[in-house]
Parts: structure tokens; sequence; C-alpha cells
């Protein structure tokens, strides 16, 4: 690959790697500068992450949730992107490696490569307890709850029946509490006329949390809220006890096997390799430590953003992982890198929550907003609306509010083919 195939020599040549909440906020603000911008992504795509459980559980198709990033950037002639997958950074001589081989070089380099899952040094999980961070891990797990259903349907012996009709999330921050109502009502209230010989109604969520309390994030009242109304929804809520073991038969935690044919991980993350490319200081979670510019330390013209990183807010608090956070870095980044162009020095990254937000279930929701809290119906839609005015395009607001309206009044959920192999496939 050659460098002068993309960039004009005079060009100030930006390589922003991960088409995420950062690194697509970091080229839309760029949007006017002197610069040639090169987009890579291992994937074609953008995801709204924050509604990816919704096309785990059958409540969206993944159209309305990604978009592709070409698509996105068709009117930027500034912009290249690549569909490749970086494999390192060589940052004395200020290139970016591919997996493949080839290199490319860079002035500017923005590192928005995101988070994986973590097991907690038990990688041998994964196969059986899945996580939730792309498409792909989406449509599995929504094939694997479909299919649990349509196995327990022709089922004759009891034991195996249950364990089957029987549905564990390890992790009770967000995207576990998401899960766990969602499912529940999928069980209780979508399926249950359209089956015979099961009674959809009697499988069992159960959320598991290592911790004291779900939504750790949230304030004390909001966390007890959630916890009672994912009860009041047949969720049975174990908190305070840790996975020791996942298998293809089940879990076991806090000494007790439970025997489950659907186990989901939303218990943790590890950030990408970028630390490791750069040989750079890091927390235990592998999030680059930056600095209040968002470089990094050593490497002035490296920025990092979003989950890649690790940095407090004005309090002192560590800034949170989420798109938000994720967003603002990245127009900072845009704006330090414009003001370096035109001879200023960039300034501290300030963040600005807007608040948390999580669902419970159909029309229970609670949002912290700092000195105003908000929990329920009233919760519920304000979360429906910032989450539908975040999404990229009136097509996609459309369906997205269409799809949810549906659902609610009829309890009908659009998004329940069974694509991926046919009934003979195993687990």
């Amino acid at each position: 690959m050659t460098t002068q195939a993309l960039h004009p020599k005079d060009a100030h040549r930006v390589v922003i790697v991960g088409a995420g909440f950062g690194g697509l906020e970091c080229a839309l603000g760029l949007k006017g500068a002197p610069v040639k911008i090169t987009l890579i992504d291992r994937r074609n795509h953008h995801l709204f992450q924050p509604l990816l459980y919704q096309v785990a559980t059958a409540s969206l198709a993944t159209s309305e949730i990604a978009w592709p990033i070409r698509h996105l950037m068709r009117d930027r002639s500034d912009v290249t992107t690549l569909f490749a997958t970086v494999s390192g950074v060589d940052a004395d001589n200020k290139r970016v490696l591919f997996e493949d081989g080839d290199t490319l070089a860079y002035d500017t380099l923005v590192l928005a490569t995101g988070v994986r899952h973590a097991y907690f040094g038990h990688d041998e999980w994964e196969p059986f307890a899945p996580g939730l961070k792309t498409l792909e891990d989406a449509t599995t797990l929504r094939r694997r709850i479909l299919v649990a259903f349509e196995r327990a349907e022709r089922e004759s012996d009891p034991e195996r029946r249950a364990a089957l009709l029987t549905f564990v999330i390890i992790g009770a921050g967000p995207t576990g509490v998401e899960l766990a109502g969602t499912i529940s009502e999928l069980a209780r209230d979508t399926l249950r006329p359209e089956f015979r010989n099961i009674d959809t109604r009697r499988a069992r969520v159960v959320l598991i949390e290592a911790g004291p309390r779900v939504l750790a994030g949230f304030a004390d009242d909001l966390s007890a809220y959630a916890q009672a109304s994912l009860e009041s929804i047949g969720v049975e809520v174990m908190l305070g006890q840790a996975v020791t073991e996942c298998s293809a038969d089940g879990v076991v935690y806090d000494g007790k096997r439970l025997q489950a044919r659907t186990l989901i991980w939303a218990a943790g993350v590890r950030a990408s390799p970028a630390a490791e490319w750069l040989h750079a200081a890091a927390d235990r979670a592998g999030r680059l430590q930056v600095l209040p510019d968002l470089t990094v330390p050593g490497y002035p013209d490296i920025f990092a953003v979003g989950d890649t990183i690790t940095i407090a807010d004005q309090e002192g608090k560590p800034v949170p992982g989420i798109a938000p956070a994720a967003k603002q870095q990245g127009r900072h980044v845009a704006a330090s890198i414009k003001a370096r162009l035109s001879g200023q020095t960039s300034t501290p990254f300030r963040y600005s929550h807007a608040g948390s937000l999580a669902q419970i279930g159909k029309r229970k929701a609670v949002i912290d907003f700092g000195t105003i809290k908000l929990r329920g119906t009233l919760a519920w839609w304000i979360w429906g609306i910032a989450h539908i005015y975040f999404l990229i395009g009136l097509r996609n607001r459309l369906t997205v509010a269409i799809s949810w309206l549906w659902n609610h009044a009829r309890n009908q959920r659009a998004a329940r083919l069974i694509t991926q192999g046919s009934s003979k496939v195993g687990r």
C-alpha cells in the first residue's frame, strides 16, 4: 500500500483507527480542516452499541442500528475508508501496521479501538457464555435464545426442558439488566401464545452479580428500583455471588450449580491492545492512560479516545465508558488537531456528563442526571427519545420508533427469524 496513493504530499495525514462513536465523531469534526483522513475499521459498519441488546432479543433488525462506514463518508472527499485490521503501531517511524503486512504513514494518529470481552483469566468460558459487543455477537445470542425455546417445545425430558428454558446473564450493569428484563418479557408476553407443549412463562431468567447491587454506577435508590422492577417481571437476581465455572451444561456460582443451556456474559470488558502496541502505561483493564489533552504520554502526535483509554474528569472521577463520553472526546481531538494546524496549542479535555440511562423492561427505565433522578414510565419515554435522537438518519429513527411502538402495543417482535443454520445445528 502506498501512502502517496491515499494522501497528497502537502496534506497533513490523519489516521483514525476505529469507526465507533469516538473515531467517527473525530472524522466528522475535522470537516473543512486542511487534512486528509484515513478511517480504518475491521468491520465495514458503524454500530450503535446501546441498542445492540435489542437485536439480541429480537426487537430490532441489524440494519436498524448499523450503517456502512463508506455510506456515512460518501460526501467527504477528504476521507478514505479502509476495511482492514490493524495489528500494531510503529510510533518511531509513524506508521500503522496492518495484519496482512502492509503499513500506512501518519502525521497524527487517533486510536479509537474500543474494548473486547474480559473473562478474568477464564477465556475458556467464552464459547459457553458469549458477550455482546458486535452484530455477530447479537445475532449469535438471538439464535441461541430463540432456538432454546424451539428445542424445549419438542423436549420430553423435564430436566433437559428446564435447562433449555433457563437463561443466565452474568453481570448486572446496564447491559445485563437490559438483557434480563427483555428476555423475561419475551418469554412472559411475546412467545406465550405461540407454543403448545411448553408454557414460556415458566422460563427462568437468572441475573448473577458478584457485587452488592445491580447498576452499580447509578444512585442507590435507582439501583433498588431496578432490582425490584426486574423481580416483578420474574427475573431472579443473585447478588454478591461470583461465578466460578461456565460450561455447556450451565454455570456454578457461590458453590451452587445451575443447569442452563443459554449463558450470556455481561460482567467485564478489556480494552483493545492499543497500550501494548505503544508499550504504554495502562490500567488493569488494559486501557491507555492518557494526558489531559487525550494524547499518549511520550507521543504528542498520537491521540486516544473512548473505551481505549482511562482518564479522570474535573472532579477526579473516571470518565465512564459510554457513547456520549466517546463522542465528546472525538470532538475534542478534532478541535485539538485543528488548533495545532493553526499554530495554537491543544487544551485539556473537559467531560460533561449528560446522565446515565438504563431500560429495565417495557415502560420501565431509570435515569440519573445527578441532581435529578427519574424512574418508571417517564424515564422510559425519555430513554427511548434519547436513543432515537442519536440514531443516524431519519429512516432509522422512524423504523426503530415504529418497531418499539408495535412491540409495546401488540407484544410482537419483528426480528425473530432464526437465520444461522437449521434445526440440526448444535449449540
